[in-house]
């Protein structure tokens, strides 16, 4: 990490109200110095830098070389354009104001802006140039805006002779779209090129909104807040993990109360069928019971009756009376139960009723084949109940 005492040559001429650089000159190269002197300070908390003005009444230097940042910005503001740009004594008052910077082991550079024409020489600009190279110190220089004849040749002459082990570099920015300050981020000014030239390409990246450490936070700088900033993104992380398994966990509980409420709404309905069945089972039973009661009981009952009338009606003329009137019910309860198998062979009147029962489905295939087996026992008995009993073939 390479320490350094820098200055800042600002042009302050005319030449800086023109808009051929948005939203002006002066504002463009105002924002790639604010740019250049936060990297600076970032990538070394003991650098220093210091700013001047190389037009209007002369030149004046702004802030000498210093490590507050807040101060080099504030002396950025108010400033006034006018008169030309004297680049030979703004390189010189530079060069005497790093001389006499506080610590000596801090190597020297400066930065010029030119964006005015030059009207100096070329031999005396290069004579400037061996001089800051006796003297150890380095020399950037941004050339934007006017571009007279000559004015390249002689900026290309002074870096020359300035030059030593390539720490010195030019920079040509055409006008365009593109900002001065977001030109100058790719270039040797702010990437730097080893021990020799301004070296602190991280913090230009961490100053154009790129960062090498995490959170953008150097823990070497800042420790505490490199370690406040890691233990509330782990908490965060923390807290979202949790989150993410308390919904997965809801959504799994969610869907095993389905699933056992269906199964309990399957097994109601399993239940209430089975009774349904069991009632029908029963009633169909019990039918057929009385059916096969009702269908045994009278031939014992013509027989025995039979028997007794004829005996009876000899003897006892009212008990004959009783037993006519014993043989007419009888008939009656014959019709009565041959009707009865009648409606239990109707399979739309029993469908009908099995339907109006709760928890019964007359399609279901155990109720078609209970109700089959009742209308073919019925069918034998209505055909025993057509056949004339022998009395009345006799007769």
């Amino acid at each position: 990490m390479v320490l350094e005492a820098m200055m800042i040559c600002i042009d302050n001429s005319e030449w800086m109200r023109n808009g051929d650089y948005a939203p002006s000159r002066f504002q463009a190269q105002a924002d790639a110095v604010n740019l250049i002197c936060g990297a600076k300070t970032q990538s070394n908390p003991e650098n220093t830098v210091g700013v001047l003005t190389m037009a209007g009444k002369g030149v004046r230097v702004l802030v000498t070389p210093t490590s507050d940042l807040g101060k080099i910005l504030a002396c950025m503001h108010g400033l006034e354009t006018g008169g030309e740009m004297n680049l030979a004594a703004g390189i010189q008052v530079a060069q005497l104001a790093l001389k006499h910077r506080q610590n000596k082991k801090q190597q020297q550079r400066i930065i010029v802006f030119a964006g005015s024409p030059i009207k100096h020489e070329k031999k005396m600009l290069e004579m400037i140039g061996r001089k800051l190279k006796k003297n150890s110190v380095a020399l950037d220089i941004v050339n934007f805006g006017e571009e007279d004849e000559g004015k390249s040749e002689k900026l290309e002459a002074l870096i020359a002779a300035v030059n030593n082990n390539d720490t010195s570099h030019i920079v040509h920015v055409p006008s365009g779209p593109n900002a001065l300050s977001d030109v100058l981020i790719s270039t040797p000014i702010f990437t730097g090129d080893g021990e020799g030239g301004s070296g602190f390409a991280a913090a230009a990246a961490a100053a154009g909104g790129v960062s090498g450490f995490e959170f953008g936070v150097d823990p070497n700088l800042d420790p505490e807040l490199a370690l406040a900033l890691r233990v509330s993104m782990e908490e965060e992380r923390a807290r979202q993990e949790a989150a993410a398994k308390k919904a997965a966990e809801d959504a799994a509980n969610q869907e095993k109360g389905g699933d056992q409420q269906a199964s309990s709404q399957d097994a109601t309905m399993t239940e209430h069928a089975s009774a349904a069945m069991s009632e029908v089972e029963n009633m169909t039973s019990d039918l057929m019971q009385a059916l096969a009661m009702s269908m045994d009981d009278p031939a014992i009952s013509h027989d025995v009756k039979d028997t007794d009338m004829s005996e009876a009606s000899a003897s006892d003329p009212e008990l004959a009376l009783a037993l006519q009137l014993s043989i007419a019910d009888s008939a009656k309860d014959q019709t009565s139960q041959s009707d009865m198998s009648k409606l239990l062979a109707d399979q739309s009147f029993v469908s009908s009723i099995l339907a109006s029962l709760p928890g019964v489905d007359p399609n279901d295939p155990s109720v078609k084949d209970l109700l089959a087996s009742m209308q073919n026992q019925s069918k034998p008995q209505q055909k025993n109940d057509d056949k004339p009993s022998e009395e009345e073939e006799k007769k």
